[in-house]
């Protein structure tokens, strides 16, 4: 008896786990076209990756379903699954992505210059939301995407803060128009500031665009355009030691969350500090540990932990931190968009993309004058 119970109770989830599955792939491939359509178009130089995330168009085709056919109740379990529990499986697989000695190529004043940044990205964008009046939870995701490493940033924020699916959608929609822009506009301004510079307009690259493929993406059209290979290690660089800054980030605004609601009479508790340390961020850390040392056995015996030649160990991060990043999140965002009903972004309005749009160019500004200022010290 308890057996057909299991069973019945697992199957329960099964098809919104594969309504989430197709959307999922329709995502990746869907982003896979757009960016193949942008490389036949010359917008991208050969070698670019979509900027475009699957994540970001399944969420899209989640919505579009949800908002049209509509969906039977029988599908709800799994989608709610796959929403918190695939994203966090994905979150901690990313950490595999991130070796902590990249951030010290930077050296010391790197880290400083990607910390301004990021502190300015957060309080600029929380500082308008509250001047706005708008809601703490949507300007608390919109922070932390443009502060840190974008969708990612903003998938990590939204379980600790209970954000709603709507509010997640529009806080991707948000940094990803944002993102796209700078991609495509800051190259040239990179260059028109550093020309002659490489690891200035590297750093520059790697801290004012919100996403990873963007950064990449913005960094490949310098190089097209101005033929500098540096550009490219620089801001890639730059951008995985921001986003190793998840760790302590998303706790920290995580904080500042539940304080200002309850400086706004919205009476929410404030949760002891180890909760503001979800499991799944110690796992991300926990994951990048296991990067570093790995990385470090490989430089110093040859073989990571004794066990992974450097190929099979790149291929081993490389795998999983990929399944994560694209498999588990999308399965999670796809969930996300086919829980997201339109019309309660009548409430939301036009101003967080106000929200937006500020704190994408106070943070492009804040990037180039340090840089201008303190580029120099910067060695990689």
């Amino acid at each position: 008896m308890a057996d057909k119970l299991k069973k019945v109770s697992i199957g329960n989830y099964v098809p919104g786990l594969l309504i989430c599955l197709v959307v999922m792939l329709a995502g990746i491939y869907g982003a896979d076209l757009i960016g193949i359509l942008l490389l036949a178009a010359g917008i991208l130089p050969e070698g670019s990756a979509s900027p475009i995330s699957g994540i970001f168009v399944a969420i899209l085709i989640g919505i579009v379903i949800r908002n049209t056919v509509g969906l039977p109740d029988l599908f709800s379990k799994g989608i709610s699954f796959a929403v918190k529990y695939a994203l966090r499986a994905g979150i901690i697989l990313l950490g595999l992505r991130l070796s902590l000695t990249e951030a010290l190529k930077l050296g010391a004043w790197g880290l400083p210059l990607i910390v301004a940044c990021i502190s300015v990205g957060l309080f600029v964008t929380l500082f308008f939301t509250s001047k706005l009046n708008q809601s703490n939870r949507l300007g608390t995701l919109i922070a932390t995407g443009t502060g840190i490493c974008g969708v990612t940033a903003i998938m990590a924020t939204a379980p600790v803060i209970k954000a709603k699916e709507n509010e997640i959608s529009y806080a991707v929609a948000n940094i990803t128009i944002f993102g796209l822009l700078g991609m495509l506009f800051y190259p040239y301004l990179a260059h028109a500031f550093f020309a002659d510079e490489p690891i200035k307009a590297g750093l520059f690259l790697g801290t004012a665009i919100h996403d990873t493929a963007q950064v990449t993406g913005a960094a490949l059209i310098y190089d097209q355009m101005y033929e500098s290979d540096t550009v490219v290690d620089v801001a890639t660089i730059t951008k995985l030691t921001r986003n190793l800054f998840i760790i302590v980030v998303i706790p920290f605004v995580s904080y500042l969350f539940f304080r200002n609601g309850n400086k706004n009479g919205q009476k929410t508790a404030l949760p002891k500090w180890y909760k503001l340390f979800p499991l799944f961020i110690l796992g991300f850390l926990f994951l990048s540990l296991v990067r570093t040392i790995g990385d470090a056995t490989v430089s110093s015996t040859g073989q990571a932990f004794s066990l992974f030649t450097p190929d099979a160990w790149e291929n081993f991060y490389s795998f999983w931190s990929s399944f994560g990043s694209t498999y588990m999140l999308g399965l999670a965002m796809a969930g996300v968009g086919l829980g997201t009903n339109l019309k309660i972004f009548k409430g939301l309005g036009i101003k967080p993309f106000y929200i937006g749009l500020i704190a994408a160019v106070s943070v492009g500004s804040v990037s180039l004058l340090l840089i201008s200022l303190f580029g120099d010290l910067i060695n990689v």
